[in-house]
């Protein structure tokens, strides 16, 4: 690709948006700068897109959003004739102007188009999709990362993110677009008049909260708790609605972080909005000094994960919950309380993903539910849900992802923080009756199951070179399986890109049955176990972890110690 010929075709062709013309003509003569913003194209995969807003084919704006909606109109029209796609977005810098041109140019296809007037969580996404019967769906969100990032989610006719097939006809077509000359794009006031682009009615938000309020396990337990909730939506999309739906179960003291209450695509007190991060958190800890609540609640800018703190025993402390943890909690609680009243499917499942932790493993067997193992990506437990619908094998009771999303229900088929932050209050209203706090619980299910403890790190490696060694490091793993790991026995090592798990002791060698997928895990002796992929979203070399400890000090030791003999292997061969 010759750089500098793009960004010469970019100066005289992307003269729309003032942005992008004061940002080409500020890099002019430097070579880098424009390197980094035309060196390659950002890929169209099944994440979508996601980049730093910017000048480029390496960047997210207006011109490289109509060419991957083009490439979208062009696989819907492939497939279904013409159809009808739902689109939303979240409180990013530019995000609304995305979701209006991405509009403009499905309009401009003949294609039939629902947006929403004001910004809205994921998982609503998810469901208009669903509910409009469309044929795809966009959500323009880079979800937790920094402000400088927007994103663009598609989704497939089921409400789930696109799978890898349907994504990759998507990217074949974009690749055979000029992005400037062969995008069609209809006058938004001409196709909001004409019906092609119709904007969502308040009703349809109504029958999503009433979906969320379907899944209530415990209705009215909240009624008369007295629960305390510090809220955060991380200046995103979650106020209203899961103030809303707290508030409808019971819930009448809601605090919320006055710095973090309304949509911000700057970030400014939290540059990170990842819920998974205590520094984004710590407005709302801050303030939980002052209200001494039950729960502080962190919903992520698009609202399709939830950051958690718990109270402790001692007045004034509280407790971090991990993805796994209160993954874990939310599947005890709402699997067993299936069984107390006697609804648990025969044929249910708990759905995880393979990089999320074993206590999950353990659960499912207490309560005699299948357990089936992901790979990373909701997408994957929404396609297990299709799979159930479709066969009449098989009941969802609830699935889940070590990075702090899960679904209740299935009105939606993407993770969603708002019926999370719902069943998360019911829990602690119902364990109150119990006389247990919610810390109380996880305690309890670590004397039961076994003192599971996991971890997560990631080094980020940026620009080209940066992912030249990140696959490289996959590669030199992949060629050299590791017997031992930090004095663990490795009994048996998958490799989800040659779709191989090969019994270390015997050498015999299966298929791992999953779609394939650069990822290497690890099963190690002990119940530990060791799982390396790249990012799908950031320039990231991830590694997962997890050990079963006697106790909780045992296990907080091999969790350190494994994730340090991790950073120094993975380090060494960088």
């Amino acid at each position: 690709m010759d750089f500098m010929k793009l960004y010469n075709e970019w100066l005289e062709n992307a003269t729309e948006d003032a942005d992008l013309i004061a940002e080409l003509e500020s890099i002019k003569g430097n070579e880098d700068e424009i390197y980094d913003r035309f060196y390659k194209a950002l890929t169209f995969g099944t994440a979508g897109l996601r980049g730093v807003i910017g000048a480029g084919t390496n960047r997210m704006n207006i011109y490289v959003v109509r060419q991957a909606t083009q490439g979208l109109a062009n696989y819907i029209i492939q497939k279904y004739g013409k159809g009808s796609v739902a689109i939303s977005h979240d409180s990013r810098i530019k995000a609304d102007l995305f979701m209006l041109e991405a509009a403009r140019v499905l309009a401009g296809n003949g294609i039939k188009v629902y947006i929403t007037s004001e910004l809205q969580p994921t998982p609503v996404l998810s469901y208009l999709v669903r509910y409009f019967k469309c044929q795809a769906g966009i959500m323009v969100t880079a979800s937790h990362n920094p402000a400088k990032y927007n994103g663009y989610k598609a989704y497939g006719e089921d409400g789930c993110q696109m799978t890898d097939v349907a994504a990759g006809i998507v990217y074949d077509e974009i690749c055979k677009l000029d992005m400037f000359k062969d995008v069609k794009i209809a006058d938004l006031d001409e196709a909001v008049k004409s019906g092609l682009i119709e904007y969502v009615s308040d009703d349809v938000y109504d029958s999503y909260l009433e979906k969320v309020m379907e899944q209530q396990v415990n209705p009215g337990v909240c009624e008369g708790a007295g629960l305390k909730v510090v809220y955060t939506p991380l200046n995103g999309t979650g106020n209203k609605l899961v103030r809303k739906v707290l508030k409808k179960i019971g819930v009448e003291e809601i605090t919320v972080v006055p710095e973090q209450e309304l949509p911000d695509g700057n970030f400014t007190t939290c540059p990170y909005p990842n819920p998974e991060i205590k520094e984004a958190l710590q407005k709302g800890i801050e303030l939980c000094e002052k209200v001494q609540p039950d729960l502080l609640l962190a919903t992520d800018p698009d609202a399709d994960r939830l950051g958690v703190y718990v109270r402790g025993k001692e007045p004034g402390t509280y407790h971090v919950l991990t993805g796994n943890m209160s993954g874990c909690l939310l599947a005890e609680y709402e699997i067993s309380q299936m069984k107390e009243a006697g609804t648990l499917p025969e044929d249910g499942a708990l759905i995880k993903t393979i990089v999320t932790t074993n206590l999950a493993n353990d659960i499912a067997k207490y309560y005699n539910v299948n357990l089936i193992e992901v790979l990373t990506g909701f997408k994957y437990i929404g396609e297990q849900i299709l799979g159930f619908e479709t066969t009449g094998k098989g009941h969802y009771c609830f699935g889940f992802e070590e990075s702090y999303g899960c679904l209740i229900g299935t009105h939606a088929r993407d993770k969603d923080a708002v019926v999370a932050t719902m069943a998360l209050c019911e829990a602690v209203a119902y364990y109150k009756t119990k006389g247990m706090s919610l810390w109380d619980k996880m305690t309890e299910m670590y004397e039961r199951y076994g003192y599971w403890l996991d971890g997560v790190q990631a080094i980020t490696l940026k620009g080209k070179e940066g992912i030249e060694k990140i696959q490289n490091t996959i590669e030199k793993l992949r060629q050299q399986v590791p017997t031992e790991i930090n004095g663990y026995k490795v009994l048996s090592a998958r490799d989800y890109k040659l779709n191989t798990i090969k019994n270390m002791e015997t050498g015999e060698v299966t298929e791992t049955g999953l779609p394939k997928s650069n990822v290497l895990y690890y099963d190690l002796e002990g119940g530990a176990w060791v799982c390396v992929r790249p990012s799908g979203t950031e320039p990231k070399l991830k590694f997962y972890y997890g050990v079963k400890g006697t106790d909780a000090k045992d296990a907080e030791v091999k969790e350190k110690e494994l994730g340090q003999y991790m950073i120094n292997l993975v380090n060494s061969m960088l």
